[in-house]
């Protein structure tokens, strides 16, 4: 019995400990609580990663829409210089999106953005505005240089094509219009940039072609036509000789053709002293041309008419005319040496030493009257032998006390007489204006002139 007893003191032992105690959960009810509970910090954590990272999407998001207005802004603006310093911080932003983020969203729309810009600045060349689209093409040119070619990507190289195109087209359209200058800067820059490239090798023909039809124009814009293959021969000196062979003998043959025929131009249109140095210059430069004893003659003729218009109503004549000639007797009367130029059927010049002891004559009249008559000097002279016609004389002095103003003169000369010449010199009035002036004593045969 005792026994007993004990065996069920122990069975009841084994059913209170798997009974749970009051207030206590079930063993089985605890376990899924227990997960419950532990799974509670763990969807937290991931919740607040989730919205961490959507925070730094938003804030790029953002970042990048700033960016996008600056772009809008500078696209805004009236022509791409006064866009640029917005222009240049958009395409930083941009960078610095893609850059420092690469796998946000945000960084993943800067490839369309760029392109977007890219498009925008090339709106010049888009519209077929080659000048104008130069200078916004060599920004997108240049950009690699300060933001890396990593940041642009294929944008890196697009700008290249165009801008050679850009500066070819409207090289050679200035060069066309007679700005060789500016024109021939865009074609140099060409060569430095994009040496290999189609539109390099295209110069070449296009300048021969230039010239060609420059040269072929001529006589008629004489001178327009010369000053441009000039300027087209100074600019192929710039640019490398195996690109441009033969184009500087053909500019410097039209040159020489043109620049004769441009002072002829500029004698029959009055401009007398734009002519007189046109012939000067291309007698000194072309000692092998068959126009330039003409030229020489040409160029003191204008020399005259600067003076006295009379003399340039035509150029001296090719050929010196045969037939009987009279005697010009020329002599220097006033202090310092005298030059005198003569044009007519025969045009020259020739110098007179100064007449020692000889002064300025207080008026025209006494000049004529006393004039290379005292028997006591000995005046320069020189003696030149004319064929008959109508000349024109320039007087001119030159003094180290002061400059003597030009005299000029008109005179006939008569088949079967001998003429006397003397120029002398009149004393200023007061010191003031008129200066001293160059006088002629003329001795004409009976019945003939002298026009001062």
């Amino acid at each position: 019995m005792g026994g007993g007893r004990a065996a069920g003191r122990a069975t009841r032992a084994r059913r209170a400990l798997r009974r749970p105690l009051p207030g206590w959960p079930r063993p089985a009810l605890a376990l899924g609580l227990g997960l419950v509970l532990l799974a509670v910090p763990a969807g937290g954590a991931v919740a607040y990663e989730s919205a961490r990272d959507e925070a730094v999407e938003e804030m790029l998001l953002e970042r990048l829409a700033k960016t996008d207005a600056l772009a809008e802004k500078a696209a805004g603006r009236a022509g791409f210089a006064a866009g640029k310093k917005e222009y240049t911080k958009a395409v930083e932003g941009y960078a610095g999106l893609a850059a420092d983020h690469p796998e946000r969203r945000a960084a993943k729309k800067v490839p369309a953005k760029l392109e977007a810009l890219y498009e925008s600045v090339a709106t010049p060349y888009r519209e077929d505005d080659h000048c104008e689209a130069i200078e916004p093409l060599t920004y997108l040119h240049e950009l690699p240089d300060s933001v890396g070619e990593k940041a642009l990507g294929k944008l890196a190289t697009w700008p290249d094509k165009p801008l050679a195109d850009a500066l070819y087209t409207c090289g050679m359209d200035l060069v066309g219009q007679g700005q060789a200058g500016t024109g021939g800067d865009h074609l140099t820059a060409l060569f430095a940039e994009f040496p290999e490239s189609k539109e390099a090798g295209q110069v070449g023909p296009a300048l021969l072609t230039e010239v060609s039809e420059r040269s072929g124009a001529l006589p008629d814009d004489a001178c327009d036509n010369t000053s441009r293959l000039r300027a087209l021969d100074s600019l192929v000196e710039k640019l490398p000789g195996e690109s441009v062979s033969g184009v500087s003998d053909k500019a410097r043959s039209g040159v020489e053709k043109g620049t004769y025929s441009c002072g002829v131009e500029e004698f029959e249109d009055g401009k007398f002293s734009e002519a007189a140095k046109t012939f000067t210059d291309f007698a000194d430069t072309y000692k092998g041309n068959k126009n330039r004893d003409r030229a020489r003659k040409a160029a003191i003729a204008a020399e005259i008419a600067e003076e006295r218009p009379a003399a340039g109503r035509k150029l001296p004549p090719a050929k010196t005319p045969g037939g009987a000639r009279m005697e010009l007797v020329v002599s220097n009367g006033g202090p310092g040496t005298v030059e005198i130029l003569y044009t007519g059927p025969v045009t020259g010049r020739l110098t007179l030493k100064a007449c020692a002891g000889c002064k300025a004559y207080d008026s025209v009249a006494a000049g004529k009257a006393g004039a290379c008559k005292d028997k006591s000097k000995s005046y320069p002279k020189q003696r030149l032998s004319l064929p008959a016609g109508d000349y024109h004389f320039l007087y001119k002095r030159g003094s180290a006390a002061n400059a003597v103003r030009s005299h000029s003169s008109g005179a006939k000369i008569q088949p079967g007489y001998t003429y006397t010449d003397c120029a002398y010199t009149v004393k200023g009035l007061g010191g003031l204006i008129p200066p001293p002036v160059d006088g002629v004593a003329w001795t004409p045969p009976p019945g003939s002139g002298r026009d001062r």
